[in-house]
């Protein structure tokens, strides 16, 4: 097949638009709602809007951050075609979307097929009794308890790398070794929820090649072009453009079977286990128990493949969060050396899941501090599948000079939840905001407005409402429990000086990247705690 120009896409966007707009002209009728004119960042584009600013920069959020200072915590932003989205960083306005979720406000079509391109047709996509459906019947395999029991897993696998790490030392004195500690954190987490997920060991950290790593760090290696931007903002409106072989479609479609046929070689062998596994209330235990559910919360094939894929692909949150902490920390010796002076109060034995959870203030600080300055995911953008108001905590303003303490959204209307720059906004969290400082968890009254956000702990990051994060519980446990072991067996230093700085690298999500480096590596020294 011939190669898609520019000349190509131009000349389909011209067309597209024409039938676009006699398509509009059509079936819109006389509209009773209109959107509140809220002030907002100028327009410069009518086909783009602000999607250049949002969608091709490297840290979106300092965008977002920036307009909120201008225009306030709920305001108008330019859309592609030119719509006009809304973006909210009030958190009573965030209280009210984040509960309508999946009901009133769900994913963008653009979002749905890219999903469903790469993931399947599971929970992340799932709308209304859908989604609670799914959500149900995997919940047990999250509870306290199944994670109590997992967290053996995730100490099996960091001290696999600390034998590897202890090797690297031996021969070496006082200076240590430069490590490449995303390359591990990544498999450390691959290995731990093939495991603690599926009963099987990927065999990354002893130097079993991967293919999944592999093609998550591809997409940061697609950069952006104009034929791209223009497909991702028409799609929407002309689905077939979802079928032209671009670089990202066939990355997608490939990361898409290899993902497939590992997670259905998985569940086949897991399927000769079932009943140990069920026993344990492990992941795959209760996926296998929904398919062959005669309830209402039964879920089909294609859903329980959906679901496995969600879960391998999953890896990479936890494994972005353990290597941000180790960078600040790097570069924060203090704060490095108090956590490692927590962790030897409870002696040589390894910290138990209610430690965890009760009994270290400065780990869960550091883990909160690490989430909230460097989530995962850093947007929520939905659609209203009905009229909506949505109430403010801060009067916003509009165009006309009048200050409002709601907004009103149409059907249709483009909603957006800039969760990097709320967890960053010095509106919610002081002048501060932008500096990593574990200690303002300490004492939950000092964080200010921010304590009036309704996510975990106060924070965005695992979202909230009916889509709040499934696995949180998984992904804290494994983060402490590895953070954990490594802050008390090394330290870690920034070998780079103030010459380089630490990037954000685009794969699916952000991962950190040393200014200079090919790819997203984050070499750091690292010497044993006795040396």
């Amino acid at each position: 097949m011939a190669p898609v120009t520019t000349t190509d896409v131009l000349i389909l966007s011209s067309s597209a638009y024409v039938l676009y707009k006699i398509i509009r002209y059509v079936t819109s009728g006389r509209r009773d709602v209109s959107t509140t004119p809220l002030v907002g960042p100028p327009r410069h584009s009518w086909f783009f809007g602000a999607h250049r600013e949002t969608m091709g920069s490297a840290d979106p959020a300092g965008f977002y951050e920036g307009w909120a200072r201008e225009y306030g915590l709920a305001y108008a932003l330019p859309g592609p075609l030119g719509a006009t989205r809304v973006v909210l960083l009030d958190p009573k306005a965030l209280a009210h979307f984040y509960a309508r979720e999946t009901w009133t406000y769900v994913n963008l079509r653009i979002s749905k097929i890219f999903i469903e391109n790469l993931f399947g047709r599971g929970i992340l996509s799932a709308e209304g009794e859908n989604h609670k459906r799914q959500r149900k019947a995997l919940s047990p395999a999250f509870s306290n308890t199944a994670i109590r029991s997992l967290t053996s897993v995730f100490y099996d696998s960091v001290y696999k790398v600390k034998a590897i790490w202890d090797g690297l030392l031996e021969p070496t004195t006082e200076e240590g070794v430069i490590i490449d500690v995303q390359f591990w954190m990544n498999r450390i987490s691959l290995d731990s929820i093939g495991i603690a997920g599926f009963g099987h060991d990927f065999g990354t950290i002893a130097g079993q090649p991967s293919p999944i790593i592999d093609s998550f760090e591809g997409f940061g290696k697609l950069g952006s072009s104009i034929v791209g931007t223009l497909i991702f903002i028409l799609t929407p409106f002309l689905p077939f453009l979802d079928y032209v072989p671009t670089a990202s479609k066939k990355l997608t479609d490939r990361v898409r079977a290899i993902l497939t046929v590992i997670a259905d070689e998985m569940l086949e062998q897991s399927r000769l286990g079932t009943e140990g596994l069920l026993a344990q209330k492990s992941i795959i235990g209760q996926i296998i128990k929904a398919e062959k559910d005669t309830s209402d919360l039964r879920m089909t094939r294609e859903e329980v493949l959906a679901q496995n894929v969600l879960l391998i692909a999953g890896y990479e949150t936890t494994s972005i969060s353990l290597t941000w902490a180790l960078t600040e920390l790097s570069k924060k010796p203090e704060q490095q050396q108090r956590l490692r002076d927590e962790l030897a109060q409870i002696g040589i034995a390894d910290a138990t899941w209610e430690q965890f959870t009760n009994n270290l203030p400065y780990l869960d600080a550091v883990a909160l501090e690490v989430l909230r300055l460097h989530p995962a995911v850093d947007t929520t953008t939905r659609v209203a599948a009905e009229d909506d108001v949505i109430p403010l905590g801060t009067p916003a303003n509009t165009t006309t000079g009048e200050a409002v303490s709601q907004i009103v959204v149409p059907k249709g209307t483009t909603v957006i939840a800039p969760i990097h720059a709320i967890n960053r906004s010095r509106d919610l969290w002081g002048e501060d905001a932008d500096t990593f400082r574990p200690e303002r968890w300490l004492d939950e009254q000092s964080l200010g407005p921010a304590q009036e956000l309704q996510g975990h702990k106060h924070l965005m990051s695992f979202i909230d409402g009916p889509r709040m994060c499934l696995g949180r519980g998984f992904a804290l446990a494994e983060f402490k429990a590895v953070l954990s072991t490594l802050i008390r067996n090394y330290t870690f230093e920034w070998p780079h000086g103030d010459e380089k700085k630490i990037l954000r690298y685009r794969t699916i999500v952000f991962r950190p990247q040393v200014e200079g480096e090919d790819g997203p590596r984050v070499p750091l020294r690292v010497r044993r705690v006795d040396a």
